[in-house]
């Protein structure tokens, strides 16, 4: 699991302890990802499933993307579709993703990039590795969470951040037990690259055998817990976790993961604002009333969610 790493956490600014007045946030409840297929037929982690909406607010929708190391000609991803209404995080630990909008935004991803699609108002994209990873294979994990956008920035105008492996804060842990990779939001003072309409915190943390992690949180934030590789355990009373878990947290300022004494642990740690509005989501829209879902139908079936981009052809030179 490459992403970003150090071969000395020690050397990265470290996060500070909490205070004696902090107050840690116990477990509420611990669910388990079903197996499915998205696209053309990669395998996912539905790490949402069985949460009510209104504790992942503003979060919608997460699919753990892997982890399948494909043979040549097996690797897969997804046609063009539409979206509405909210904003894409697609964090890629292992392989490559091709990205490629209707609004001009799009580029290659690989170990600890992110693509952060607003898409706001509408437009159309797709997903797809690179031909040359389709004729080789190869490794293939990585996540997509999508998050929600307020009444008010449903129709803002659509936006793209390529984010690079080298631009998020890499933080230790007090010990150095643990490796964080912040890359959205305010985490203890540290700021992660990811420019966000919705006020969130996004953290891929491993921690070695036997480390604890007591993160500082937003008490503003809820917190959410996702395990994407070993075991370990999660709050106070120490709640058993395992990959394909999602730990939710309540209230409090403090946020506890320790890996087991065998194995290290990698999680994603996310939480935001919540914006406490009605949602209607139907597939690729996101949005507060049945009456906008179907009018974002209407504007996508008239093409006024933005059209498919010509390819140029081989050997033709594009003007």
């Amino acid at each position: 699991m490459p992403a970003v790493t150090v071969d000395n956490p020690l050397i990265l600014p470290r996060l500070p302890e909490p205070g004696e007045a902090a107050r840690d946030r116990a477990v509420t409840s611990v669910t388990t990802a079903p197996t499915g297929f998205e696209g053309e037929g990669f395998p996912v982690r539905r790490a949402f499933a069985g949460v009510d909406l209104r504790d992942l607010d503003p979060f919608i929708h997460m699919d753990q993307m892997g982890e399948v190391d494909y043979a040549p000609g097996e690797p897969k991803g997804t046609p063009w579709h539409p979206h509405r209404g909210f904003e894409t995080v697609t964090y890629l630990i292992d392989g490559t993703f091709r990205h490629q909008d209707s609004n001009g935004g799009g580029g290659l991803i690989t170990n600890g990039d992110t693509q952060w699609m607003t898409a706001g108002s509408g437009l159309l994209h797709i997903e797809a590795p690179p031909e040359e990873l389709v004729m080789s294979g190869g490794l293939f994990h990585g996540f997509q969470i999508w998050v929600n956008l307020p009444a008010r920035l449903k129709m803002t105008d659509p936006r793209y951040q390529d984010i690079r492996a080298g631009q998020v804060s890499l933080l230790s842990s007090p010990d150095g037990g643990a490796l964080l990779r912040v890359i959205a939001g305010d985490v203890a003072g540290f700021e992660g690259p990811g420019v966000t309409h919705t006020p969130i915190a996004l953290v891929h943390a491993t921690l070695s055998p036997g480390a604890q992690l007591r993160l500082p949180w937003n008490p503003g934030f809820n917190a959410l817990v996702y395990t994407l590789a070993g075991s370990g355990t999660v709050g106070p009373r120490k709640v058993d976790v395992r990959l394909g878990q999602l730990a939710m947290f309540g209230t409090g300022d403090v946020i506890t993961v320790q890996a087991s004494a065998k194995e290290p642990i990698d999680v994603l740690i996310l939480g935001g604002q919540p914006i406490r509005e009605p949602v209607m989501a139907y597939g690729p829209f996101v949005m507060n009333t049945r009456a906008e879902l179907v009018q974002a139908y209407e504007d996508f079936q008239a093409g006024r969610l933005g059209v498919i981009p010509a390819e140029p052809h081989p050997g033709h030179d594009v003007l």
